[in-house]
């Protein structure tokens, strides 16, 4: 029971930093977004709800098996892991809601290292942990590459 708690604590918690992400999402997304010039390869607006969702999901199970573990270093893991998704909420105010891609291009740079570093601060304490961070990592390099060339087209 007590595995169950703390697996939904992390979720909420993820999913709380995803709202509060689409909120500053939503501020941009239907008037500014849909002005602004993007390259061809800019995938359709319905694929980033499913996305992300499943990313979320995996964000919070990795943290919830640090958590989980006995490992003298997981309080430092835990807050580097906290940072990143600070960070990925960042992200959707620079870009969507203050409409700078230059600004999100600089904080997604930032998020992209800070999910590398917590992939390896996790790997010698749960292996299963870095290993499910590993898409998102996948997915905000895409993402930045995206932002990078919303900003030099814009």
């Amino acid at each position: 029971m007590r595995k169950a708690t703390s697996l939904t604590g992390f979720i909420i918690l993820v999913f709380a930093c995803a709202a509060l992400g689409s909120w500053f999402t939503f501020q941009g997304v239907n008037e500014w977004y849909q002005t602004i010039s993007k390259p061809a390869w800019t995938p359709p607006s319905w694929i980033f709800g499913p996305v992300w969702t499943a990313l979320y999901v995996t964000i919070a199970v990795s943290a919830w098996l640090i958590w989980e573990g006995g490992h003298p270093g997981k309080q430092r893991a835990l807050t580097l892991w906290g940072i990143q998704l600070g960070l990925n909420v960042f992200w959707s105010a620079c870009f969507f809601a203050w409409k700078n891609p230059a600004l999100a291009l600089v904080e997604i740079v930032l998020l992209w290292a800070s999910i590398l570093a917590t992939i390896l601060v996790f790997k010698p304490l749960n292996r299963y942990a870095a290993w499910l961070l590993i898409p998102y990592l996948c997915w905000v390099s895409f993402a930045t590459a995206l932002n990078a060339a919303i900003w030099r087209l814009n």
